[in-house]
Parts: structure tokens; C-alpha cells; sequence
């Protein structure tokens, strides 16, 4: 895959209590597309991360559920993210 479609995969990172929690861990939550296999999310991290090895990536489809505003319901949209595990020093945005 090129360069440029590897930094389409990953969309954006997750901040949540639990992944900030997770960052003790080297791991950290990546919103990715939804056709992206998990070879192609480690090369995404490793090329906008240069310097880190990527050790594991576990993927979660999420599905959409129902929403209501105010008297209107509709669906959120389904999507993708990822767990991935890094070798070495944390990341530099998620340092809290």
C-alpha cells in the first residue's frame, strides 16, 4: 500500500477514561477505517510514529445503535478502531 493511502487509515485517536488508562501500557485507541486489515493499521502507526515498533494491534468493529434528538431518532454511523501495543517510549500526544 502507498504512502499516501496509509495515512488515510488511521482517522483519529480514541481519548476515552480507558484508553488514557491503557497508555500505562504502551497501548493506545485508534479510530481507523472500517475496510483496514491490521497489517496495514501497524505500517499506518509506524509510518506517523517514526521510531516505534508496533507489537500488537487487536481491531473492534463498532456497530451503530439508535439516537434521538429531541423528538427525531436516527443511527450513528458504524466504525472501526484498534488497539495497538508499542515497543518502546510512549507516544508523544497522549503523554498526560
Amino acid at each position: 500500500m502507498s504512502k499516501e493511502n496509509l495515512y488515510d487509515v488511521i482517522k483519529k485517536p480514541l481519548i476515552t477514561e480507558k484508553s488514557v488508562a491503557a497508555t500505562a501500557n504502551s497501548q493506545y485507541t485508534f479510530e481507523v477505517k472500517k475496510d483496514a486489515t491490521k497489517i496495514e493499521i501497524a505500517q499506518a502507526v509506524e509510518l506517523a510514529f517514526p521510531g516505534r515498533k508496533v507489537k500488537k494491534v487487536r481491531t473492534v468493529y463498532m456497530p451503530s445503535h439508535s439516537k434521538r434528538m429531541g423528538y427525531k431518532f436516527g443511527r450513528t454511523d458504524s466504525s472501526k478502531k484498534a488497539i495497538v501495543t508499542i515497543e518502546g517510549e510512549p507516544l508523544e500526544f497522549m503523554n498526560v
